[in-house]
């Protein structure tokens, strides 16, 4: 087999982030859904993006901001996503080129306009999130790059993105890919909607051995298993994946592989400012550990240590140098 060129090839939701501060009256104004995360169409996201004040923009989405993580730490990185040609889909390819992940989908022409989350922050530093998935819902087979995929250690896929038809398409052509080449297929299950209209998917991906880490919380371990005690829920997946990782919010994570078993409790840190992005930056953290071939316990504390920055302040992606912190903690 080819030495890798890149530790992590990812395909997900490419949707820029906009983050503006705003008075508790423009969230009534506007009558916005405080501190929740609605769906709106494209009349609606102008409409907002409109009543913004001035903002930051970057790149987003679940496994971009895992990616994100992963460069931070050194680790070489592709992304694979759906913008529009448009002024979001010049920001989102800008942001992610800028902190070195390779990104060459070409733009879509035409509607819908590049996914965007617009975020309300308001002085008690509450986030209300308003989503439009746009052009991200439309990611073709053809726009794949399977030299790319066959080329990185693993494949990283976010469940999100199994919703819609054309993505979930080229989801299962890129599993094919990186198996036929020899690679790890890593899978995060990205929320407890998503498995209530696609479990029966992910369970036949599982069962037909095509997830070679799976990553979940767990409200979504009881969702995709049935099982209400988090241990059952353990005991039923661990020989059915061979690396399964499961995160607890504030009582740490646990990790299964190949008959080994590994837990960790959750980084202390002084005050929890924003949890977005928690789950993106555990599984950068544990990635990093896994394609760099530390211990299964090593794993989750590089994980957990990410997770605990990002937490830390407000925004998905960490801001410390992780490569400095992870060296303090672990020595």
């Amino acid at each position: 087999m080819n030495e890798p060129r890149y530790d992590v090839i990812a395909i997900g939701n490419a949707i820029v982030d906009v983050i503006a501060p705003c008075s508790d009256e423009l969230i009534d104004e506007l009558q916005l859904n405080r501190g929740g995360m609605t769906l709106v169409d494209t009349v609606r996201a102008q409409e907002l993006y409109d009543a913004m004040g001035p903002a930051r923009e970057t790149s987003g989405g679940s496994a971009a901001n895992t990616l994100a993580g992963l460069a931070a730490l050194g680790a070489q990185c592709a992304f694979i996503g759906q913008v529009a040609d448009d002024q979001f889909g010049q920001v989102f390819a800008h942001d992610i080129h800028s902190v070195g992940i390779d990104f060459d989908v070409p733009a879509r022409e035409g509607e819908p306009p590049t996914a965007q989350c617009l975020i309300f922050v308001t002085p008690d530093g509450q986030r209300t999130m308003n989503t439009f998935l746009g052009a991200s819902q439309f990611l073709p087979a053809a726009a794949l790059n399977e030299e790319a995929i066959g080329g990185a250690s693993i494949l990283y896929l976010e469940g999100y993105l199994w919703d819609p038809e054309e993505p979930r398409a080229a989801m299962r052509r890129a599993i094919e890919t990186a198996r036929a080449a020899g690679r790890k297929v890593a899978f995060t299950l990205s929320e407890v909607f998503v498995i209530d209209r696609h479990g029966g998917d992910f369970r036949a991906l599982i069962e037909d051995g095509l997830i070679d880490i799976l990553f979940a919380n767990h409200h979504e371990l009881e969702a995709l298993t049935g099982l209400p005690d988090f241990h059952d829920g353990i005991a039923a997946l661990k020989d059915k994946v061979p690396t399964l990782v499961v995160t607890r919010s504030a009582e740490g994570a646990v990790a299964s592989s190949n008959g080994d078993y590994a837990e960790v409790a959750a980084e202390p840190i002084e005050r929890v400012v924003d949890t977005t992005g928690a789950g993106d930056q555990f599984a950068a953290g544990f990635l990093f550990g896994y394609v760099r071939g530390r211990p299964l316990h090593e794993c989750l504390r590089l994980g957990a240590i990410c997770a605990a920055e990002v937490i830390s302040h407000y925004g998905p992606r960490c801001e410390a140098d992780l490569p400095a912190l992870i060296a303090e903690k672990l020595g």
